[in-house]
């Protein structure tokens, strides 16, 4: 991967691509422009942090639908609107929707620019959320059926001597299966593991 943050661009205008390719170049942003949605969708690399910069009317897919489409199939794009037309009920739903702006044609530099780079902030940080979750999950995945027990009860706030009666099993044996879960875990405390129980939705036992 390039060091260099990737927009892709999506406007069935051959001007306005060119004309945002060169300044998003001149800013040092990575572009690639497509003329239609299908063509963008063939070419998104969706484990890459980016930005999609898309016009709201265009002839095959709309820029709304083109977002919906998004949502459904995970990656996790940094979305900006272009329109010529400056709808605001569509404006609204696209930033309800999850867009970072909605910008008017013709757009200007200071206006684009600090648009673009809040949205590949916020890819970025979906990305690593994305790959926390998977490595706790993987961490989560190194659980015995009995750890897993434990840590439903630990996260709900019980002490030992209560676990260990619930389970059927005494202090000491509730104490070795926590000490283990929380290495197979890599947390050192209880807040620690509440925040990955929270993040991997893990509901506290009963």
């Amino acid at each position: 991967m390039s060091g260099e943050p990737l927009v892709y661009l999506l406007d069935d205008e051959p001007g306005v691509l060119k004309a945002l390719t060169r300044l998003l170049h001149a800013h040092g942003f990575r572009v690639q422009a497509f003329a239609n949605a299908s063509a963008l969708f063939a070419g998104l690399v969706p484990l890459e942090p980016a930005c999609l910069v898309l016009d709201l009317a265009m002839p095959d897919m709309d820029g709304l639908a083109v977002q919906e489409r998004l949502r459904s199939e995970g990656p996790d794009l940094g979305i900006v609107f272009l329109t010529a037309h400056g709808d605001l009920p569509q404006g609204v739903r696209a930033i309800k929707a999850g867009a970072e702006d909605f910008l008017v044609k013709p757009t200007t530099a200071a206006q684009l620019i600090p648009a673009v780079q809040a949205a590949l902030a916020r890819s970025v940080e979906r990305h690593q959320q994305r790959a926390d979750r998977a490595a706790g999950q993987e961490r989560l995945a190194r659980l015995t059926p009995r750890e897993r027990e434990v840590l439903g009860h630990v996260i709900a706030g019980k002490p030992n001597k209560l676990i260990a009666a619930s389970l059927g099993t005494v202090e000491q044996t509730v104490k070795v299966h926590r000490g283990r879960m929380m290495d197979k875990l890599g947390v050192d405390s209880l807040a620690e593991l509440v925040r990955l129980a929270q993040r991997l939705g893990i509901s506290p036992a009963d």
